[in-house]
């Protein structure tokens, strides 16, 4: 017999407590700086996650566009590429899905530029069509090739997205089925930091 949900939201919001005192501060701090300086030198910042990570892609891109708007100062270019959906089917219809991220940067991202990746096994694991999140790790080969700055936020242990990063959040959890939902949770909770702490900082600079 399975827990009663008292039970179970006690435990969610017991875990949850538990993992804010073990995500690394210092990442959070890196993140806000990247994003500053992407912002100072008027640099692209591109996001991109597969299935509940697209949407908080979706949710980072708008977030970052609009919410850290400070009056008469210059405004940070942010683009999501989960959003187009007539592109990303086209892409994943000719080349297969591992290919919609990727080609999507080629004609953009430069160096400097910024690449955010949204996922929670970080590329690790893999299902019936094969290893997960593929199409984000050949998005973030081209962004070390064109010397991009590499963002992730992932969860359990990183995954290959850890490897590849210049900074990586990882939310440390390691079992399920608590750990998809909460790694997702805190992945929401941290781009609102990052969104309200980069407006904070532009207005003060």
């Amino acid at each position: 017999m399975g827990k009663k949900v008292a039970e179970y939201i006690d435990e969610y919001f017991s875990r949850m407590n538990n993992l804010l005192r073990e995500i690394p501060k210092d990442k959070i701090e890196e993140v806000i700086e990247t994003l500053y300086n992407a912002w100072e030198k008027n640099a692209q910042v591109f996001i991109m996650g597969n299935g509940g990570s697209a949407s908080t892609a979706s949710h980072f891109a708008c977030d970052l566009a609009k919410g850290t708007i400070v009056t008469d100062r210059k405004r940070l270019k942010v683009a999501s590429l989960v959003d187009n959906v007539p592109l990303v089917s086209s892409w994943t219809n000719d080349s297969g899905f591992g290919s919609i991220f990727v080609e999507q940067l080629r004609p953009w991202l430069k160096e400097n530029d910024v690449l955010i990746g949204i996922s929670v096994h970080g590329g690790s694991g893999t299902g019936e069509v094969g290893p997960w999140s593929q199409n984000l790790v050949k998005a973030m080969n081209l962004a070390k090739e064109r010397k991009a700055k590499i963002i992730a936020f992932s969860g359990f242990d990183g995954g290959a997205m850890k490897e590849m990063a210049d900074i990586c959040i990882t939310i440390p959890i390691d079992s399920e089925p608590l750990g998809t939902p909460l790694v997702e949770s805190f992945h929401v909770v941290l781009e609102h930091l990052v969104c309200s702490a980069l407006k904070q900082k532009i207005e003060s600079s």
